[in-house]
């Protein structure tokens, strides 16, 4: 019997392969009625019917640990092989497992609030003091729908609002005058997605990041779309991002009231649309609070200190 399987295109192939091929090498000599020949996200394997079925079924258990934890090693698979769970850490609010099997949590009421809300709704608003998780636990909910082809992209967003420094005055190109803005971005999904994955992510569009302005013309289907630091979108500029939304497609838009970089003769669009959208079935908006602040312990001390 000849079977072919197909790994799940979210997977991270050097990831699941090993160095030198060490995993799949070790499942195949679990497996000595077999012969395998593995290439990109195709496995061939042929063999006795029955021994066929097993190391798929070994293959497949393997695959979704990989897909949780973002690696895979021999002694993971081998706990598979016996029986056992190679996932050492369970939690009721894990939402997945990033980079070398990180437990990515909800860590505090608002967060959960967030992540439930994600599940009913499909547009969301997350507004709170910094350090709070909110633009870290809506990439989390975008990169979990991706790796279950809940979406197809994900498409991640900020305004470029000069804080100090004026872009004409900053070095570069186009491209480096704006990477700064969009680094926190950058930063959660290193966390949660591995360095050869997520650059093909990138390279391919699965994941795109882009400063609000890019936004206009486009419609966005299909997709997990989070607008971060929208405090620092115009009332126009915020109308446009929301109508951007397409078929199969949620959006998260995070932001704090407290940090508003705009001139003062503009209003806040976030807070515009959180008083206009308040009470449409299907948008839910989560407050956070200073008792979410997950930073060095010293950040909670700071947001009162400036609230007061």
């Amino acid at each position: 019997m000849e079977s072919v399987i197909t790994l799940n295109e979210a997977i991270d192939t050097a990831a699941f392969y090993g160095v030198n091929n060490a995993n799949i090498l070790c499942i195949s000599n679990q497996h000595p009625g077999v012969r395998v020949v593995a290439r990109g996200y195709n496995i061939k394997v042929t063999g006795a019917e029955e021994a066929v079925k097993r190391f798929t079924q070994v293959v497949e258990r393997c695959e979704e640990v990989c897909l949780r934890r973002g690696s895979l090693n021999e002694a993971a698979i081998l706990e598979l092989i016996h029986g056992s769970s190679p996932d050492a850490v369970t939690h009721e609010h894990l939402i997945l497992h990033g980079v070398g099997g990180k437990p990515i949590l909800a860590r505090s009421v608002n967060q959960r609030k967030l992540v439930d809300g994600f599940q009913t709704n499909d547009l969301l608003f997350a507004v709170g003091p910094a350090g709070s998780g909110k633009t870290y636990t809506a990439i989390a909910l975008a990169v979990k729908a991706l790796k279950n082809k809940e979406v197809k992209r994900i498409i991640l967003s900020r305004p470029a609002v000069e804080a100090g420094e004026k872009l004409g005055f900053l070095p570069g190109d186009m491209k480096e005058k704006i990477d700064p803005y969009l680094q926190p971005l950058y930063d959660a999904l290193q966390d949660m997605i591995p360095g050869t994955k997520l650059q093909e992510y990138m390279e391919r569009g699965t994941i795109q990041i882009a400063p609000l302005a890019f936004m206009r013309g486009r419609t966005l289907s299909d997709a997990v779309v989070i607008l971060d630091e929208a405090q620092n979108a115009t009332v126009l500029q915020l109308k446009m991002f929301l109508t951007r939304m397409g078929i199969g497609s949620k959006m998260i838009v995070t932001g704090d009231l407290t940090q508003i970089d705009l001139p003062t003769s503009l209003r806040s669009g976030l807070s515009d649309a959180m008083t206009r959208l308040k009470d449409i079935k299907g948008i839910q908006i989560v407050q956070f609070n200073q008792k979410d602040i997950v930073r060095h312990h010293l950040v909670t001390h700071i947001v009162k200190a400036y609230a007061d």
